[in-house]
Parts: C-alpha cells; structure tokens; sequence
C-alpha cells in the first residue's frame, strides 16, 4: 500500500470484480476522517451508495444493545449480578442438556441461576456453539432469522419457546454466541416497561443524533436503504430483502441481536459516546466493563470459531491476540452477518466502520472486511 492509496480504491475492487453491489467505508481517528461511498444501492445499478446510506447492521446491534442494559444498570433497574428470572421469570429454572452432543430430552436442572452479566458475557447457556449439528443448537435455529425479522413472533411468545429449548451449558460455563443479545433486548423492554424501540430512540438514538438507525425504515428514509443479499454456490450474490421490504415496518420482535439498521455516521457518534467515557449516556466504569474481555483461555480457545483471537467484552469483540496487523490488544467492536464490521480503539481514540450489504457466509472475516481493517491500521497510525 503507498501513501496515495485511498479508502475508495480498497473498497472498490471488490464492487467492480464482484459480488460486493456497494460499500460505505469510514476510517476515524480524532479530527482526521476518510469516508468512501462506492458501487451502488443494489445490484441492478439503480441508485449509487452515498455516505448516509442506510444498511441492515446485523451484530452491530449487539454492543448498542449491551450499552442500553448497562444504562439500566446504572439507574439501579438492573444488578449485573442479579438472576434474570425476576424480570423474565420463563427463565426462572432452565434444564440444561446431560451432554453437549446429547438429545435435548436427556436434562438436568440448571446448577444455579442465571444472571445479568451470564447474559452480557454471552456465557448464559444458550447460543451458537462451534458445532453447529448439536441437537440443543439446531432447536435454537427457528428463534432466529436475521434476514426475516418479521416471521419472528412477539417477545412474550418468542421467550417462551425459547424457555423450553435446554441449555446447552451450564450458567457461566461457556461462551455461546448470538442468543444473549435477544434476551437481553426482551429483558430491556420488561426492565425499563418500554418496548425495545422505544428505548433505544429515546434513550440512545435521540441523544446522539442517530437519526437514521432504528428498527424500521420509514417511507421517506426508502430512498436511501441499500438492498440484501446473501452468497451463491457460485460466488454470486442473491438478493433476499429489498427497500420495501422485511424492515418497512416495525417488527413484532424488535431483536437485541440483529434487529437495526443505521448509516457509517450513526455507528461512529455511537463509537464517539464509548470513546469518550460513555459521555452524558454512560460512566466511564460501564465503558471500561462493556470494552474489557471477561472470558477465560479456554472459553476462548472453545469460541475460536467465532472469536479468532478475540475475548469478549458485553456486546463486542475485544482483541487480545494481534495475528493480524489490525489487530490491537484493547480494540472493541464486532461484525455483521449482512456484511458490516464497527470497532474502536480506545487507546488511540481510533474508529473504523464498514457498510455492505452482501452476507457473509460464515463467522470468517470476508475478504473486503480483510482488505479495509488493513488500510485502516495503516491511515490511522
């Protein structure tokens, strides 16, 4: 890479050579800001990306969903070392699967109650392990559809069918990805007696000026929402949701995990309130408890599928191991199943945010997510 490279000319290669239709970069680091617009709103060519495109987020509802909780948490709603069946009683008493490879009707009780943080640290006994084939994950697979969040049901019903899925681990045992950040957004909603959108628009979004990331587009945002698509056996790419589509109203489960979309600048004044110590939303301590890793070797060495080098903070990925050149022991954030990727780096003040809207198809890293935390390493030194 020389000097004059720029964010356009590593993110468009990966739009003119395929299957990528477009992509919004944003590399930041105090005043210095670089943002790329290329390729186009969809594969069709219909209307070119722009920096206020809106995209589907994915994960990157996860660490805003975290940040929420720990607001609860501060207002003394919430104890991040209280069992959550005071607030969803459903959970009260979970039955955990006798073995991981076992049949989900051979149980036995859980051995203690869950909690708050078991939920934050994803370490509560439901979620993705790194065996997809287990019969206590494969139960899990109809609780989520991060395409179609309309076929989800309400978060009342949704809590109970997932009451009686058994845990795949015992409470604080092992990191399992992806199903905490559902609960803890059910869990949001009963805590605070608001719905989920609600909360996140009031208390979050409003406040730091998201004024495009929520969990529906409206009719006047439409102009500006990228189109879907996921990955063909032939390295194609094949269109599941359009602009009018699953995200044109508000759904009846507003999920924690992947529910919101939002632009390159919304994502970056949420990183912004985090780098400064929570600023007016958060203190300083539940900014250092949401960017630290809490897990342990071996729970990491378990979740190398998802993690590759990564522990976990609440919401968010947190470097430990540097195996690449962009990765910074410290560096908080996470990645998208629809193709996006956010993180900061508190030590440097440093924020990257990547947009596409081509799925990845796997917890691997896709080659333009690669591509871009490379240049980003290298401009934000």
């Amino acid at each position: 890479m020389t000097d004059s490279t720029t964010l356009t000319d590593v993110l468009a290669p990966h739009v003119t050579k395929g299957p990528v239709p477009g992509a919004v970069g944003l590399v930041a680091r105090g005043d210095r800001v670089e943002v790329a617009a290329v390729g186009h709103t969809d594969a069709e060519g219909t209307a070119p990306m722009a920096r206020d495109s809106i995209f589907r987020i994915a994960s990157l509802t996860k660490p805003i969903t975290a940040a929420a909780v720990m607001m609860l948490i501060e207002e003394g709603r919430l104890a991040l070392d209280a069992p959550i069946a005071h607030w969803l009683p459903e959970l009260a008493s979970p039955n955990v699967v006798r073995e991981p490879a076992g049949p989900v009707e051979d149980v036995v009780p859980a051995n203690r109650p869950i909690t708050v943080e078991d939920l934050l640290t994803f370490r509560a006994g439901w979620g993705f392990s790194s065996d997809f084939s287990l019969p206590a994950m494969q139960a899990l697979f109809p609780l989520m559809d991060p395409h179609a969040p309309q076929r989800l049901p309400e978060p009342d019903t949704w809590l109970a069918a997932l009451a009686g899925v058994p845990l795949l681990h015992q409470p604080g045992e092992a990191y399992l990805y992806n199903t905490c950040s559902d609960i803890q957004g059910v869990l949001i909603a009963r805590a605070s007696g608001t719905p989920l959108p609600q909360f996140f628009a009031e208390r979050i979004f409003e406040p730091l000026g998201m004024r495009d990331t929520g969990f529906e587009v409206t009719a006047a945002q439409r102009d500006r929402f990228t189109s879907s698509y996921v990955p063909t056996a032939d390295g194609g790419a094949r269109r599941v949701d359009t602009p009018d589509g699953q995200w044109s109203s508000l759904p009846a489960f507003p999920s924690g995990a992947g529910g919101l979309v939002s632009t390159a600048d919304d994502w970056w004044a949420f990183a912004r309130m985090l780098l400064d110590g929570g600023g007016t939303l958060l203190s300083a301590d539940s900014v250092r408890l949401m960017t630290t890793d809490h897990l342990t070797d071996q729970q990491r060495g378990a979740s190398e599928l998802f993690t590759q080098g990564q522990g976990w903070g609440f919401g968010g990925s947190v470097d430990v191991e540097p195996r690449d050149p962009w990765q910074i022991p410290g560096r908080y954030g996470w990645v998208g199943g629809t193709g996006t990727a956010a993180h900061l780096i508190p030590s440097t003040g440093a924020v990257t945010v990547l947009l596409t809207q081509y799925a990845m198809s796997g917890p691997a890293p896709q080659r333009i997510m690669r591509d871009f935390w490379a240049y980003g390493a290298d401009a934000l030194r």
